[in-house]
């Protein structure tokens, strides 16, 4: 699944958004695309508990 994420613009966010992914599902594999401001998550977990997660990071996300 996809994140459009706005307000991520550096690393320490991308480190904050999958930290908190990973406290979710130890096993998601994230991959994070700071010029497009997305967030690629591939996890067992609903989109709303990743959703969910980011915004616990401190961002918006919306599923793309």
């Amino acid at each position: 699944m996809k994140f459009h994420v706005p307000d991520m613009s550096c690393g320490h966010c991308t480190a904050a958004i999958t930290k908190e992914i990973a406290a979710l599902d130890p096993q998601a594999r994230v991959t994070t695309d700071l010029n497009a401001r997305t967030v690629d998550v591939d996890t067992k977990q609903p989109s709303a508990a990743v959703s969910q997660a980011i915004t616990s990071a401190g961002y918006d996300a919306t599923l793309l």
